[in-house]
């Protein structure tokens, strides 16, 4: 460092001190008081806006902590409704198969001198053009063909193959399908035949017979192949015309088709040569 640097830092040290010595008598005295009042004036605004900022973003910081804590909160009470859905589901799915148990027990219990067996329904026609189900149960639990299928509600079809755990089951909506029927107030006979499209009717009946809409149609027992007074459905309506031989009536199912998940195989009914018929 040269002389001249060396005085030149000597001369500000100099300075620095003489002006802090001096600020601080002249604050004892309190003549800086009106230079701090200047200051504070100037400084004020300016200390508002730092205050603000930092309130700010202390409000911002709150705010996303909240938010955070909403979302984890959020996602528990999601976990929590999804685990009430399900076992909701299980539970209304347990109550409803409970109600189908009961009404099968009760059947079962209103007709004691035949044997049922309960099956679930595992497979339909995906087209829905030929009428059939398939159920859990085949010639291992006693079941075999021709045996007539059916619900507390009434008759559903009857079985047409067997395997040791499974059958097929012709429904009577299938238009292959055939019952010796009678009506139950006018003892009217005929054959209910299956329709495209889950539907009922009733032919060969004779045109002296007084039937009318309301009227239950129940299975005969006639021909042997299915017993008697098993429901089939309700006249909705009826076709007479004198220049036919027969009358005809249009038969609402007493079974729901659509919904069927249970039914009971009539395994002590003997069909009589329904080989014959395949």
């Amino acid at each position: 460092m040269t002389r001249m640097q060396r005085g030149g830092t000597l001369f500000f040290l100099l300075l620095f001190l003489s002006l802090a010595v001096l600020t601080i008598v002249l604050d004892r005295s309190n003549r800086l008081q009106p230079v701090k009042n200047l200051v504070a004036q100037v400084a004020l605004p300016a200390q508002e806006a730092l205050t603000s900022v930092h309130d700010r973003l202390a409000d911002l910081r709150r705010v996303y902590v909240d938010m955070r804590a909403c979302d984890a909160e959020n996602e528990e009470l999601q976990q929590l409704v999804d685990q009430l859905i399900i076992e909701n589901v299980r539970l209304r799915e347990a109550e409803i198969e409970n109600v189908m148990l009961r009404e099968q027990l009760n059947f079962k219990q209103a007709n004691p001198s035949i044997e049922l067996v309960s099956a679930q329904v595992i497979g339909r026609d995906p087209s829905n053009l030929a009428g059939y189900l398939i159920i859990d149960r085949g010639t291992a639990e006693g079941v075999g063909v021709g045996m007539p299928v059916l619900t507390h509600r009434g008759l559903v079809g009857r079985v047409t193959e067997t395997a040791p755990h499974s059958s097929k089951v012709l429904l009577i909506t299938d238009p292959s399908s055939a019952v010796n029927a009678l009506v139950q107030e006018s003892r009217a006979t005929g054959v209910v035949q299956g329709l495209v499209g889950q539907g009922l009717i009733m032919r060969y009946i004779q045109q002296t017979e007084e039937i009318k809409p309301g009227d239950l149609v129940l299975t005969s027992g006639l021909g042997g192949n299915f017993p008697t007074r098993l429901i089939i459905g309700q006249v909705t309506d009826v076709t007479k015309k004198d220049v036919e031989l027969f009358q005809e009536a249009a038969v609402r199912p007493s079974v729901d088709f659509g919904r069927l998940e249970m039914v009971m195989v009539l395994t002590s009914f003997e069909p009589i040569d329904f080989e014959s018929e395949q």
